[in-house]
C-alpha cells in the first residue's frame, strides 16, 4: 500500500524562508500588499491603528464617550441597538408615564387649592361645613332677591345681618341629588348645615327647598308645594303675631304630608287643616310616606339640636314644623 507522507526536514521545523521559497510567487506579492496597507493605516491615523484611534477619540468613533473600563477595541451592533432601544422599554416606558401622572395629580391638586382659594377670596365669611353644605352672610344678589318679598323694604325689625343664606344638598323624591337654598337667622345656621347633612346621608327624601321668595312669599302656596322653607317675615296663620319664621327661626319640612292642624274647640265648625287637600294626612294614626313623627330621623335630628316641635303642641298640630328659642 502507497502512503502519502509531508516532506522531512530532519526533525526541524521548516524555517521562514523555506516557507516562502515553498508557497512562490503569489504568498510573497499577498504579504507585500498586506505589509503596505498596514504602513498607510498608521500613517494615514498619525502613526494609530485603527484599535488605537477608537480608544483616543472615542466621539468620533463610538459618538459618545463610553464608560471608565469599557473595551472599545470593537462595536457589537446588537449592543448598541439594545442601547438605542433601552429608553422605550417597558421599564423605562411605565417610570415615564408615572412621572407624567404625578405631574398631571399635581396640577390638578394645585388648580383645585387655587379654586378653593378663590372661593374664600370671594367669599371670606362663607362657612363650609361639608361639600355642598354652606352658609355665609347675605350678598347684595341675595338681598336683592328678597326684599320686597320675604322680606319688607320697610317695618322689618329683623336685620338683614342677623340672617344666612344656607345651600345644602338633598335628595328628592325621585332619589335625585339636588341643591337646595334657605334662609335662617344666623343662631341656626351651623344646626342647619348640620342636620341636613344628616339627612343627606342616610337617604332622607324632601321633595324640594326653595326660598319661600319664589312663591311670591306666599307660605299656603309654598306649602301646598310641598316646599320645604325656613324665612318669611310674617304672622302666624290666623293671628297678628309674628311667627317664629320672621326671625329665621323656624323651618317647616315637607308642609304638604305633614300639614297644620288647628282643632274645633266649642265643637261646633270644623278642625281647620292647612294646607288645603292634605286633611288625609292630618291622621296621624294612618301610615303613609313622607310622614314626621316621633320616630323619623328628622324628629329625632332636630330634637337633639335643641328644637321643639310642632307635632307636640296642645292647641294644634304643626307636624311639618321646626322651631329654636335663642337668648
Amino acid at each position: 500500500m502507497t502512503q502519502n507522507h509531508s516532506p522531512k526536514t530532519g526533525g526541524k521545523l521548516p524555517s521562514r524562508n523555506q516557507l516562502l521559497k515553498q508557497a512562490g510567487p503569489p504568498f510573497l506579492f499577498l504579504l507585500a500588499l498586506v505589509l503596505i496597507c498596514g504602513f498607510l493605516a498608521r500613517y494615514l491615523t498619525d502613526s494609530e491603528t485603527l484599535s488605537e484611534y477608537a480608544r483616543n477619540n472615542p466621539e468620533a468613533a463610538y459618538g459618545s464617550t463610553p464608560e471608565a473600563g469599557t473595551d472599545t477595541t470593537t462595536v457589537d451592533d446588537s449592543t448598541a441597538s439594545e442601547k438605542a432601544d433601552s429608553s422605550l422599554s417597558p421599564d423605562k416606558t411605565g417610570d415615564k408615564s408615572k412621572t407624567e401622572d404625578t405631574t398631571l395629580e399635581s396640577a390638578y391638586t394645585k388648580q383645585e387649592e387655587s379654586k378653593e382659594q378663590t372661593d374664600m377670596n370671594d367669599n371670606p365669611d362663607r362657612i363650609t361645613y361639608q361639600p355642598g353644605f354652606s352658609y355665609e352672610p347675605l350678598d347684595d344678589t341675595i338681598k336683592a332677591r328678597i326684599t320686597g318679598i320675604s322680606y319688607p323694604e320697610t317695618g322689618c325689625t329683623v336685620p338683614y345681618e342677623d340672617l344666612r343664606y344656607v345651600r345644602v344638598t338633598y335628595l328628592d323624591f325621585d332619589g335625585k341629588e339636588q341643591d337646595g337654598e334657605l334662609i335662617c337667622n344666623k343662631e341656626i345656621a351651623q344646626d342647619m348645615v348640620e342636620i341636613f347633612y344628616e339627612l343627606y346621608q342616610n337617604d332622607y327624601q324632601i321633595e324640594q327647598i326653595r326660598l319661600i321668595d319664589e312663591y311670591d312669599g306666599d307660605d299656603t302656596l309654598s306649602m301646598m308645594e310641598n316646599n320645604t322653607s325656613c324665612f318669611n317675615y310674617r304672622v302666624v296663620d290666623g293671628t297678628t303675631s309674628l311667627s317664629k319664621h320672621a326671625y329665621g327661626l323656624a323651618i317647616d319640612i315637607n308642609p304638604f304630608y305633614n300639614p297644620y292642624v288647628v282643632f274645633n274647640k266649642n265643637g261646633t265648625g270644623e278642625t281647620y287643616i292647612s294646607p288645603a287637600g292634605s286633611e288625609i294626612y292630618a291622621d296621624r294614626s294612618q301610615s303613609f310616606a313622607y310622614k314626621i313623627d316621633e320616630s323619623d330621623l328628622c324628629y329625632r335630628l332636630f330634637k337633639e339640636h335643641g328644637f321643639t316641635w310642632g307635632g307636640d303642641w296642645n292647641s294644634c298640630k304643626d307636624y311639618q314644623h321646626f322651631q329654636k328659642a335663642i337668648d
